[in-house]
């Protein structure tokens, strides 16, 4: 600072000898005259002149003004905005990955495999089916028609007999529909099962176009569990559903090892000035099958629980060959008001057997002790709305699931 002001000071002192000063003279009425000012403008010229002469030379440097202006005054940006790419709907969700949010981990880069990759990876076999739209009926046909090389069933089933030959079997569903599922039959200890069977939905050609066909392979065991063996997707907008076609395609694993076992549809009215609690068996679907030949002879036993008490017992006819069985049977219970709120009914479903004890398919808990949410909430439904009949699909739950969550159901065999 000391020599940039030596250097200013300097600067004066050979501008003052150099160029004299010219001393102002004001005219009579205070105002300078005219050569008095282009004296001073020349003057001034001159000293600007030489200040300019005498700085050493510098690079020439573009430099924008900068702005000042009030606080919070609008003004110009000085520097130039970025130009931003701007993004519609379809570039965003262009952008999402649905395989990165899938539950099935399995299928993170089976798109991008061949079926003959797929096959020596997983080693699950294969499933011939085809599809077909019909016009001028309005529906969708899916014929299941053979699988080979299924894999033989898991050696560390301790409970299965057979660890040589599986006993499969097909469901098929429209997803995200898989309430409305079909099952083949079960082919008995093969690897590669022949079907030959077909199955209608009934659904409009534009809705069909926005499903997914889920073919489910599963291993049945009478003893055991079934198991699911792999699966087969085909989003149905990616064939041509009226030409139609059939196809080879590799099984992949599944995230689901155990299928589900089956939906029972409940009515449930309560009577306050009768102090009846009356309850409608109405159908069942999609039940587990218990008989390797015949399905299962289903039958719902229902059972009241007053706390931890087991009261009354009462059950359905038993339906022959079948996994999806009308009821439509009523029964009625003899609740006081004052103890309804401590009621549990307990809703087992089992496939009949003659030679001996009946196969537990599956079941739920509905009161007090409710086993899941569901559960609760037709309970409440029907507290809400005396002498109102309430209906409501259940899907069934093992009976390890039930005796965790609800004590009622250690009260009943």
């Amino acid at each position: 600072m000391a020599s940039r002001s030596s250097e200013k000071d300097g600067d004066s002192v050979h501008t003052a000898s150099d160029v004299p000063l010219t001393p102002r003279t004001n005219s009579p009425d205070g105002r300078r005259s005219s050569s008095d000012t282009s004296k001073s403008t020349y003057s001034l010229t001159r000293r600007i002149s030489s200040l300019e002469s005498r700085r050493p030379s510098s690079p020439l440097i573009d430099i924008k003004p900068m702005e000042f202006g009030v606080l919070g005054a609008k003004k110009e940006p000085v520097q130039p905005s970025v130009l931003r790419r701007t993004y519609t709907p379809d570039d965003y969700f262009r952008k999402f990955e649905p395989r990165l949010y899938s539950l099935d981990s399995s299928s993170d880069d089976v798109d991008s495999l061949t079926d003959e990759e797929i096959l020596s990876r997983y080693q699950l076999g294969m499933l011939h089916f085809s599809t077909q739209y019909d016009l001028l009926h309005n529906h969708l046909t899916v014929r299941v028609i053979e699988a080979r090389d299924l894999p033989p069933p898991l050696a560390q089933d301790g409970a299965r007999q057979d660890l040589a030959h599986s006993n499969p079997y097909v469901k098929v569903c429209l997803l995200p529909d898989q309430k409305n599922s079909k099952q083949t039959a079960v082919k008995r200890k093969t690897q590669k099962p022949v079907f030959e069977e077909r199955y209608t939905f009934e659904i409009p050609f534009l809705e069909a176009q926005r499903r997914t066909l889920l073919l489910t392979v599963v291993d049945f065991d009478k003893f055991s569990r079934h198991c699911v063996i792999g699966k087969v997707s085909v989003p149905l907008c990616e064939v041509d559903l009226v030409k139609g076609g059939h196809w080879w395609k590799a099984l992949i694993p599944s995230s689901q090892n155990e299928v589900e076992l089956g939906e029972l549809l409940l009515s449930l009215n309560y009577l306050p000035s009768a102090g009846r609690l009356n309850v409608d068996i109405i159908r069942a679907k999609q039940l587990l099958q218990t008989d390797v030949s015949q399905g299962s002879d289903p039958f719902v036993k229902i059972q009241l629980v007053h706390g931890l008490k087991l009261v009354k017992t009462k059950k359905t006819s038993f339906l022959r060959g079948t996994i999806d069985p009308f009821y439509n049977e009523s029964f009625s219970f003899k609740v006081p008001q004052e103890e309804l709120e401590n009621a549990s009914l307990v809703f087992t479903v089992f496939g009949h057997n003659m030679k001996s004890s009946n196969d537990f398919i599956g079941r739920i808990v509905i009161g007090q002790y409710s086993s899941g949410p569901s559960e609760a909430n037709h309970w409440r439904r029907m507290l809400n709305t005396h002498r109102t009949a309430v209906e409501q699909w259940h899907s069934l739950r093992s009976r390890a699931e039930c005796d965790r969550v609800s004590p009622a159901s250690l009260e009943v065999t």
